[in-house]
């Protein structure tokens, strides 16, 4: 599918409705997308625009991928990197940076600017503060990602000692021009609180990041900090109130065409405000979270739209974060709010049962009728209450297999591949299930 233009593609599959996947393509390769306009198609794109003053590129790739992305952008172009905007502050949109400087030094061209949101340094001194929590999440959440994407798996420091910091902010909003182009890059929060999207009023054009992603919006991440959902589909309104006929994503596939940014644009909008009217309305009327995370679906006409796919993060996991965000920690629970620890719980449990293999039993019997949730509860009871059962890890790395393999999205999977390689730990195993290698040096969970 690499060989199809991507623009050909994304009109096919919007007029259309039907998945061609794969949708986000890690290619390395560059395609022109209109006259100046280039893009290297990676696990993070750059945008590549031509000026009288050299390029303006959007997002600089991943750490691991950005010696090949600039290989193909050179091969494009060898004019001036005059500006770089960063849409935010993730590794996979940043981490590239420190090859485009190398680039201009060798080239013997003046170093590029670097213009992101006032909140872009921040975010990179966290990351340096909980550099070894990052790379604990992301060996999860990636669980079968290759490692060269760069997305900070097993390096010293999550946050690669070469990125580049920005030396323009802004606010609210900030006009640019170089070579005779306007943009403005406007801020809004979304999957971030730092996000930028850049408006080419000439272009009619969006530079989106990751507001537009071809699956459904990063929204929910249960391992990562607040999301923003109620902004995140008003900036998709902000940008269909533009003006905007072009839409150009920081993963997947360009969107041309008024008509088409309309429905997927429309389409995210659409979702996250039903996911979050529908929960603040179960909240004020006292519902707890595990009544509403059971209760709120996304709208049934939105559930099959290829754009809005469940395979990376999910709506109930965006349901779980709008509730964090007006709600609190605590999830409704009494027994929750000062707990006995887990494993004095557990103990108990077993007690009651009479033996670990009573909960493991019943666990694989919840599995054979498909009751995959209430599996794990009984699995983790047990191995909470006997951390050395053999037998009892056995199971649990059963369970948490097959749960992997009966979900969609990647950060589910991430986390249930990553429970059963802890029990298979405990027993000596070292292949998964799944017939991934568990030498977590390879990939990135």
């Amino acid at each position: 599918m690499a060989d199809v233009h991507p623009v050909e593609l994304s009109n096919r599959i919007i007029d259309t409705g039907a998945a061609e996947p794969p949708h986000n393509r890690v290619t390395e390769l560059l395609s022109e997308v209109d006259e100046g306009l280039a893009v290297v198609e990676s696990f993070s794109h750059c945008w590549a625009l031509r000026t009288d003053e050299g390029l303006v590129c959007v997002d600089a790739s991943g750490a691991r991928s950005a010696a090949r992305v600039v290989a193909a952008l050179r091969d494009w172009s060898t004019d001036p990197v005059h500006t770089l905007v960063y849409t935010h502050g993730h590794l996979d949109h940043v981490g590239g940076s420190g090859a485009i400087l190398a680039d201009a030094v060798e080239r013997g061209h003046e170093r590029p600017r670097v213009a992101s949101h006032e909140a872009v340094p921040a975010r990179f001194e966290r990351y340096r503060r909980t550099s070894g929590w990052n790379q604990a999440i992301n060996r999860r959440q990636f669980g079968g990602v290759r490692a060269e994407l760069g997305l900070g798996a097993r390096w010293k420091n999550f946050l690669p000692e070469n990125v580049v910091e920005p030396d323009l902010t802004y606010r609210d909003r900030l006009e640019v021009e170089v070579g005779g182009r306007r943009l403005e890059l406007r801020h809004a929060r979304g999957e971030t609180d730092d996000h930028t999207w850049v408006w080419d009023p000439e272009d009619r054009a969006v530079y989106a990041g990751d507001f537009v992603i071809w699956v459904f919006p990063n929204a929910g991440n249960p391992q990562k900090v607040q999301r923003y959902p109620i902004e995140w589909a008003a900036a998709m309104r902000e940008m269909l109130a533009a003006g905007a006929e072009k839409v150009y994503p920081a993963h997947g596939l360009p969107i041309v065409g008024r008509e088409r940014v309309e429905v997927v644009l429309g389409d995210i909008a659409e979702a996250l405000d039903h996911l979050v009217d529908s929960t603040l309305a179960m909240m004020n009327e006292g519902a707890t979270i595990d009544e509403i995370i059971h209760t709120v679906r996304v709208p049934d006409h939105l559930a099959d739209r290829p754009w809005l796919a469940p395979q990376y993060d999910e709506p109930e996991f965006v349901v779980r974060n709008v509730y964090r965000q007006f709600g609190g920690w605590w999830d409704g629970n009494p027994a929750h709010l000062k707990p006995s620890p887990d494993a004095v719980l557990a103990a108990e449990m077993v007690a009651l049962a009479g033996s670990v293999e009573a909960l493991t039993d019943r666990a694989l019997e919840l599995v054979e009728t498909g009751d995959l949730r209430l599996a794990c509860h009984l699995v983790e009871l047990a191995v909470t209450a006997v951390p050395d059962h053999e037998g009892a890890h056995r199971v649990r790395a059963d369970v948490y297999w097959r749960r992997r393999k009966a979900e969609r999205s990647l950060m589910s999977k991430g986390v249930y591949a990553g429970a059963a390689r802890e029990s298979e730990a405990v027993y000596g195993e070292v292949t998964g299930r799944d017939g991934m290698s568990d030498a977590i040096g390879r990939a990135l969970g």
